[in-house]
């Protein structure tokens, strides 16, 4: 599509702007982008919606509300797990106090942090949050889909458009992760109290673990953000490191402040079709046979290349053709063991970024260039 639109400069879109602007080819890149994400998250996110009412409405008319069926037939292992869950359960005074400071907090610190978020906005995405966190996390147990960030992209819109043109853009990036957070934390802290249920874990020790968790992300995440923003040329469109999110986000928040005046010549109409394809897309991987839906594009996978190129698409397509090709030698074994396979890529390149972050700060770049002569006599 690019070489297509590319050469409709001086029809489309001046030929005297950059190709970084926002009016010029990079604007079709991100926005057709957004559209293909946000195609893709609100129909999951009515999905989710639809799966969780319909679940809450079956066992309400069943009358079925208890969690756990009789002790009596239940067997040794789960009732020792319930009783310690039970034992060690948090008080609901605990969560509501706990709630209510972090609150005040948020109320007096964000704004000053952040003076376009006014206070009061503050106030509402708390008001908001329970309830929206109850959703999400309702929603995550039952399909394992964590919707925070669209919850996040409603009140980015939504902030963006209040608070106008002067403070629009940061506002709603600043209440999109705020919202985000809350509402993220909620399906978060779910998984691991099952996983503590699971494990005879006590609630206590999950919940001090996590609190300990969060300073300590408090200290190394703004480090390893400085680290990389100072090593790294983060955000650059031709460079290693893209930031496709956080360009995506913006205009977002651009867009809920000016509207469809930010949007290149025709732009509106690819955004119209693309959103509805990611639509139709999700649509037909839910009702096709599972033979049939292995082979629809996934939307969210077709956006993120759309932005940062064809490498992104290279190596999950690679991927893609190892888990494929595993299968077809030993399906069992591959089941088992692509999991584990996958962690280890991806934990092997996440350790590597410490050691190319230090050489890098030593200026050492590669490639590392070697000469060889021929040998005398």
């Amino acid at each position: 599509m690019w070489p297509l639109i590319g050469g409709l400069k001086g029809e489309w879109f001046p030929a005297t702007l950059p190709q970084s602007s926002m009016k010029s080819l990079t604007g079709y890149k991100v926005f057709i982008s957004i559209a293909l994400i946000l195609g893709d998250g609100l129909y999951n996110f009515l999905k989710i919606f639809y799966s969780t009412a319909r679940n809450i409405h079956s066992r309400r008319k069943s009358n079925h509300l208890k969690t756990y069926p009789d002790d009596q037939n239940k067997a040794i292992d789960d009732l020792k797990r319930n009783e310690v869950f039970v034992r060690e359960s948090i008080p609901l005074w605990v969560a509501c106090v706990g709630y209510i400071i972090f609150s005040i907090i948020s109320i007096i610190v964000i704004p000053l942090m952040f003076p376009q978020l006014k206070w009061y906005y503050v106030v509402v995405a708390y008001i908001f949050a329970p309830s929206l966190s109850f959703c999400n996390a309702y929603g995550a147990g039952l399909t394992d889909m964590n919707m925070a960030y669209n919850y996040g992209k409603v009140a980015l819109f939504v902030l963006a458009a209040m608070s106008g043109k002067e403070n629009g853009v940061v506002a709603g990036l600043v209440g999109c992760g705020l919202i985000k957070s809350i509402v993220s934390i909620s399906s978060d802290l779910m998984h691991d109290f099952k996983t503590g249920h699971l494990t005879l874990t006590s609630p206590r020790s999950m919940l001090l673990s996590q609190a300990i968790g969060t300073v300590m992300g408090c200290i190394v995440a703004p480090l390893t953000f400085f680290l990389f923003y100072k090593v790294f040329d983060v955000g650059n469109p031709d460079g290693e490191y893209k930031a496709p999110y956080a360009i995506v986000y913006r205009n977002m928040a651009i867009l809920g402040v000016e509207g469809f005046s930010a949007l290149p010549q025709h732009c509106l109409q690819l955004c119209y079709g693309f959103f509805a394809f990611a639509i139709a897309a999700n649509l037909a991987r839910d009702l096709s046979p599972k033979h049939v839906r292995n082979w629809i594009p996934l939307p969210m996978a077709i956006a993120v290349p759309f932005l940062v190129g064809a490498y992104f698409a290279i190596d999950m397509c690679l991927g893609s053709l190892v888990v494929f090709a595993w299968h077809k030698l030993d399906k069992k074994k591959a089941g088992l063991m692509v999991p584990a396979m996958a962690s280890g890529l991806i934990c092997g390149d996440g350790l590597w970024l410490l050691p190319s972050s230090l050489l890098a700060l030593f200026k050492v770049r590669p490639p590392i260039c070697m000469s060889f002569f021929p040998s005398k006599g």
